[in-house]
Parts: structure tokens; sequence; C-alpha cells
């Protein structure tokens, strides 16, 4: 199936490695353009060297306020335009809410700024800018002028994950963030829908499974709880990612997708 991407331009947050690199991988495979950004230049020297001219990269944090707008501007000053986003963010620090090595007040703070309100202030530029109807693309379909956001965020969406108070507790509002900006931008055509990763094989799932002190007892007990009995591939994950932002998922919107062989019990 033809995803409908070629000579499209998505920004990518986080798109130097893990999630957000699985993605930009795919992307360019099927004919897109990727800004990508990052807090690392080597990093993302990297990623950009391996995806070529199709690529072009900027070190930002998405907490910093002016990241959306230099963001945009980028993919404007390389292709002149922007059809959509993936909204990727570092997993924040592990911890319970209480007891031995519970998350202090500045971890929770930190982490706001970074994982909740830098994903909202990224998605909602990028969604105005798509809404105001001055870019090229359509999704197609009725009116609007099309475009797409996903944010990546995570099974903790729909259940906790012992150890991850900060997910637990941010995630679930950035899917209400998701789902509240799929209604207010749905009559311009702009589209928007979250991605919940359970255990994919990352380097911040190596190092999740490594704070146990026993990763292989963590993996094998993570595997009894997926049907199908593995961790993902990036590649998977990707290509779920790649395909609600293309044209070919044309009317998918405040859609919660979990890519998670199945691990999540709930609906």
């Amino acid at each position: 199936m033809d995803l409908g991407l070629a000579d499209r331009v998505f920004v990518v947050s986080g798109g130097a490695r893990g999630l957000g690199r699985a993605t930009a991988d795919v992307l360019v495979a099927e004919g897109a353009r990727v800004v990508l950004s990052g807090r690392s230049a080597a990093s993302l020297a990297e990623a950009a060297a391996a995806l070529g001219p199709a690529c072009t990269t900027v070190v930002a944090d998405n907490a910093d306020h002016d990241t959306p707008a230099r963001l945009i501007g980028a993919a404007h000053d390389a292709w002149g335009r922007l059809d959509g986003a993936l909204v990727s963010v570092g997993g924040p620090p592990p911890g319970p809410v209480s007891g031995d090595g519970a998350v202090s007040d500045e971890q929770w703070t930190a982490a706001f700024g970074s994982v909740f309100l830098g994903a909202v202030r990224l998605a909602r530029a990028v969604g105005e800018r798509l809404a105001a109807g001055t870019d090229g693309g359509s999704d197609g379909g009725a009116g609007g002028s099309g475009g797409s956001i996903a944010l990546v965020l995570s099974s903790s969406v729909r259940a906790p994950i012992g150890g991850l108070a900060i997910s637990n507790g941010l995630r679930p509002g950035l899917a209400m963030v998701a789902k509240t900006l799929a209604d207010e931008l749905g009559p311009a055509g702009v589209r928007v829908n979250g991605l919940l990763p359970g255990r994919v094989a990352t380097e911040r799932v190596d190092e999740l499974d490594a704070a146990t002190g026993d990763p292989d007892a963590a993996r094998a007990a993570a595997r009894a709880r997926i049907p199908l009995g593995r961790y993902g591939e990036p590649a998977e994950f990707g290509r779920a990612a790649a395909f609600l932002l293309s044209p070919a998922a044309s009317f998918v919107s405040g859609v919660m997708l979990p890519v998670d062989g199945g691990m999540l019990r709930a609906l």
C-alpha cells in the first residue's frame, strides 16, 4: 500500500534515536522528508548521515519556549512546507511516588516542563500552522487543509508501570490533550493521534531493565506479559507511527494506538 508520504515534510522531535529515529527511518524510506530535533548534536549528525538529503536537523530541547518556532522554521527553510509532526520526548527519570527512591518535587517539575508542556507547546504550534492552511498537501477526504500530528506516549496511559511514577502521572494527561486537539483541529482537516508503545527494544527500555539490577529477569518477566512473547523492534513501532501520520490513515483521528504486542489488557 502506498502511504502517500512522497515529498511530505514532518518534524520529528527526539528523532536522533529510539522510537523517533525509527519513525524517521520509515518516513524517509516512504519518500518523506524530516526535520529531526534532539539535544545531542553528535547523535543528530549520525542520524543525518544515515538518512541523507531527506533530513535536516536542529539541536533543540522541547522544554525551550522557542523550540516549536525553530523546528517549523527549519521545515520551511529546507523544503517550504510542513505536513505534520511526531512529538516524541525522552523518558522521565524512574522512581516511585513515595517511599525509598521517590522522585523529588524538582524532578516532577523538570519533567512537566519537558515531557508535558514541551509536547503540548510543539503539538499546538504545529497544529495551528497546519490548520491555517498555508502549507502544502492534504490528507484527502472532505474539506480542510490536512496534516497530521502523532504523540509518542506510553502504555502507562492505560495502566501504570511499576517504578515510573512520572510517566504514569504525565502520559495520561497528554493523551487527553491529544484527544482535545483532535476535536479542536478536526474541522480544519488536521488529525491528532497518540501511540502507546509497550516494551520496544530501545536504549531507554534497556536502561529501565538494567535499573532493576537483574536485566535478564526483568526481560523474562516482561516477555511473559506480552502475548506475542517478545519485545518489539523499533522498526515495528516506526511503521505504525508512519501509517498514522500518513494520508493512508485519513479518517483516523483521536485514537490512542497501542504498539505493545498485546500487552495491555484494557480495550
